[in-house]
């Protein structure tokens, strides 16, 4: 087990390795031992209790951008209806505490694809360009006899990468690589053709259902990587007045020009006040999920809804006025971390319509893919795989995960590594800024800084040693 893997329960197959640490940290590795040994038995004979498909499952990962983990129907949203989202979660299991470990665009998504840190697959931001050297779960799972695609998002600097065997390849370069929301060029295996469609959640869709309707002998998996619901928020023409008369639920105290003070410009998003772009966010998170409805049900059409894991997640979240913050993520707070996270998987989840309160993370999407395929888990792969949960809502969690945020340049947000426990959020800031601690189940909000009290003080020590062995 690697010094990262100490302070989480180890998932099923390929993924048990012996335990190492430094000196300093003896005593906890030799209780983290004991530990890992009981939990890890204990899932071995979770996920040998539900077996896999007799057939290799087909995979579908369609992934969201900058969508706060509130902003669906089955997540509380008051207004947005959201019934595709709301339908994974009734047939799957909805992941109430997922986090991703950089909250960052280029950064969250080579964790994803990767199933590492961002300070082990080098994008640390979103001027880093891709390492060739890594290798994404897609080109795993080609090699072992999937047929694979890459559609949508790449968004890291550099030249675009050769996926070896991912076919098709299609992604966009236009506006640094964030696409528009109309008429967006798209690069087809590395050749540009125009948009076939006007809406680009739409053109996105088309490809992804494409690729899933094409004949063949093997098992597919696709990555569904969509703009939205990036800025500038544009919904189609038949969505433009949704949502015109609800109540907006911004937290209290808040600034209607938030968007324009204390550096916010610099999100690009001063696009007017505040209420009319949450109501374009709202709408846009609307039409992504129209389509996500219409890739659900071409997969029931063609009889594949049970024999595919759908997993639905967001790659960071938004502040909309919490912390009296506006606009991506980064900071090591909730509404910055913790994303959208739904697996739907027929046959292997039990108790469909689960809330499963389990830590999960963006770096945990790769192995938990080739578990379910079969595949042998990298030993260089820093995340779980999910499937014991999948199986079970007994199956254990991790207990902690490293987050960490690294300079991006111009952005006015220092360097941040912190620890989440199920308890616990422990920050240090790179410079002046003095470190934080949030006793989540008392502060969920984050509100109450317990760093100056006793309290806080003892259970600071405990945490940095945590801190240190990851």
């Amino acid at each position: 087990m690697r010094p990262e893997e100490v302070w989480f329960h180890p998932g099923s197959g390929s993924s048990q390795k012996k335990c190492r640490g430094t000196k300093r940290n003896v005593p906890w590795l030799l209780l983290c031992v004991a530990a890992v040994w009981f939990v890890s038995s204990f899932w071995y004979g979770i996920s040998a209790a539900s077996p896999l498909p007799s057939e290799r499952p087909n995979i579908v990962f369609v992934l969201s951008d900058n969508q706060n983990y509130k902003f669906m129907g089955c997540a509380g949203h008051p207004f947005l209806e959201t019934p595709s989202m709301d339908r994974l979660a009734r047939e799957g299991v909805q992941f109430t505490n997922a986090f991703v470990t950089t909250s960052l665009c280029s950064p969250s998504r080579a964790s994803f694809l990767t199933g590492k840190y961002a300070h082990t697959h080098g994008v640390q931001n979103n001027f880093t360009p891709w390492d060739g050297k890594n290798r994404t779960f897609l080109e795993i799972l080609e090699d072992a006899g999937y047929d694979t695609a890459f559609i949508g998002k790449w968004h890291m600097p550099g030249k675009l990468p050769e996926l070896e065997g991912v076919d098709p390849f299609i992604t966009f370069t236009i506006q640094g690589g964030q696409g528009r929301y109309l008429n967006c060029p798209l690069i087809v295996n590395g050749e540009e053709r125009p948009s076939r469609k006007p809406y680009i959640t739409e053109e996105l869709t088309d490809y992804a259902i494409e690729f899933i309707e094409k004949e063949r002998d093997a098992p597919f998996c696709l990555y569904l990587s969509h703009k939205a619901v990036h800025h500038r928020w544009t919904p189609p023409d038949h969505m433009k007045d949704l949502y015109k008369d609800e109540k907006l639920p911004f937290p209290e105290g808040f600034d209607p020009w938030i968007t324009v003070t204390r550096g916010h410009l610099f999100e690009g998003t001063n696009q007017g006040f505040a209420s009319q772009m949450y109501r374009n966010y709202c709408r846009t998170i609307s039409a992504l999920d129209e389509q996500l409805g219409r890739l659900l049900d071409r997969l029931d059409a063609l009889g594949m809804a049970d024999n595919t894991l759908v997993v639905f997640a967001g790659d960071n979240g938004f502040f909309w006025g919490e912390h009296k913050l506006f606009g991506t993520g980064r900071w090591p707070y909730d509404d910055s971390i913790r994303v959208p996270f739904i697996a739907r998987f027929p046959g292997v989840i039990p108790d469909a319509g689960r809330r499963a309160e389990q830590m999960v993370l963006n770096i945990d999407v790769a192995p938990t893919f080739l578990d379910v395929a079969g595949v042998p888990v990298p030993e260089d792969m820093e995340g779980a795989s999910l499937l014991p949960i999948l199986r079970s809502g007994s199956a254990p969690g991790r207990e902690a995960f490293l987050y960490e945020y690294f300079k991006d340049f111009p952005y006015r947000i220092p360097p941040t590594r912190g620890v989440r426990t199920e308890k616990y959020m422990y920050i240090e800031y790179e410079g002046r800024r003095k470190p934080e601690l949030y006793d989540m189940e008392k502060d969920p909000l984050q509100e109450e800084n317990l760093m100056s009290t006793a309290e806080g003080s003892a259970k600071a020590t405990e945490l940095r040693r945590m801190f240190e062995s990851l």
